[in-house]
């Protein structure tokens, strides 16, 4: 008899589900104001995805700086490269990561930016010969042949389809990147490797630990000097990410309210779909295959996503009222494309409670036909990836929403 796991896909075969209320606090009383919202609702919230999915993370790290290792005129002149460093004690050593920073060259500054995590390296985004190849492990690098080894020259570019670089330099924002694989190796060796030693030393419990914590923690201490950059406006800073890693950049924008706007692309369960839908990948699915993604007690709602006392719309109400873009593909099935608009529609209590919009109807809308104001949902037609398409709409949130008063 087979065990294998089959993915639901038919809207008929949804369990029955109630999604708890972002509004109703756990004493039962009721939210009505963003006061209340702020200071007795939010952090109850909060402090659910620390316990039950994500974990814990500390705070800035003492000695933490930084070194400018390249900073020079790149891209025919559109930009300034800058290549930073990143030493997260007070060592010059591991643990340490790499920031690529592009800037447009013809915009007065300081200007606004979008920060993300990369799958390859900081290499792999462009074809600029002057970014320095990753020195860390790097999973599966089909280009290079090698699983597990350092970058080489063949890797160079090989995901800039995914980083619309010109795109958004010419739009008025620079553009900020880190590997993910710098600040945690995305397999799971007992959480031996990355920054999680530096967190036991610093108090987080070996229970808590999760790579997503550490990735959005990584995010924060890249905003860090990012706030510290003349060239970059730190009260303007978008976190983005695209599945594993947009489930991230949510995590990032929730505990991070320095974060302008919060962009996830493709990021399905654990993301922004509802879990209690339990289409494409379930709780129990990426728990088995991703067992260091998150905090060891999200392994108790395996199979049992309706006794979670949280859901993923209250992961984005955190976000308010800043900007939030969650973006589907339209043959990324296993993502829950449906469940994550639902999920961005639920959130919207929240959002009113600061006068700003999300979706108006639980009607999924069609395919490049964005719904929402500042809480925003789009459906692009394709595969599960980034494409330019989204870039426009993340682009255009930002134009809305970055400019000062």
């Amino acid at each position: 008899m087979s065990t294998a796991f089959v993915a639901n896909y038919d809207e008929a075969k949804i369990p029955d589900y109630t999604l708890p209320d972002p509004l109703v606090c756990a004493d039962g009383t009721r939210v009505e104001a963003a006061a209340t919202w702020e200071a007795k609702r939010r952090p109850e919230i909060l402090e659910l995805f620390r316990e039950h999915v994500y974990g814990r993370m500390p705070g800035r790290p003492e000695g933490m700086h930084w070194r400018v290792l390249d900073d020079a005129p790149a891209l025919a002149g559109r930009a300034r490269r800058r290549q930073v460093r990143v030493f997260l004690t007070a060592a010059d050593a591991e643990p340490y990561f790499d920031l690529l920073l592009y800037i447009p060259a013809d915009k007065p500054g300081p200007v606004p930016a979008f920060l993300g995590l990369n799958f390859r390296g900081n290499h792999s985004i462009h074809p600029d010969p002057a970014i320095l190849l990753n020195e860390h492990w790097i999973k599966n690098d089909k280009a290079c042949h090698v699983t597990g080894n350092r970058a080489c020259e063949k890797s160079r570019g090989t995901r800039g389809t995914r980083w619309a670089v010109d795109r958004i330099l010419a739009r008025g924002y620079a553009l900020a990147t880190v590997y993910y694989g710098d600040i945690d190796p995305d397999y799971h060796d007992e959480f031996k490797n990355g920054v999680h030693p530096l967190f036991l030393k610093m108090g987080v419990a070996r229970e808590s630990l999760s790579s997503i914590s550490a990735w959005s923690w990584g995010l924060s201490r890249a905003l860090d000097y990012l706030e510290k950059d003349t060239a970059i406006d730190g009260l303007r800073v978008a976190v983005m990410g695209h599945s594993r890693l947009g489930k991230t950049a949510l995590w990032a924008g929730a505990n991070d309210p320095r974060f302008s706007l919060v962009v996830s692309n493709d990021s399905g369960c654990g993301g922004a779909a509802l879990s209690r839908r339990a289409v494409g990948e379930t709780v129990w699915r990426i728990n088995n295959s991703f067992p260091h993604w998150f905090c060891a007690k999200f392994r108790e709602y395996d199979n049992q996503e309706g006794e979670l006392p949280i859901d993923q719309h209250q992961l984005i109400a955190l976000c308010a009222p800043r900007p939030v873009c969650v973006a589907s593909a339209s043959e990324d099935r296993w993502a829950d494309p449906r469940g994550e608009f639902l999920a961005t529609y639920h959130a919207g209590p929240v959002y009113a409670l600061y006068g700003a919009k999300g979706p108006q109807t639980t009607d999924f809308p069609a395919v490049h036909q964005p719904v929402g104001d500042i809480l925003r949902y789009h459906l692009r037609a394709g595969k599960h990836d980034v494409t330019d398409y989204d870039w426009d709409r993340f682009l255009d949130l930002a134009d809305r929403t970055a400019t000062p008063d």
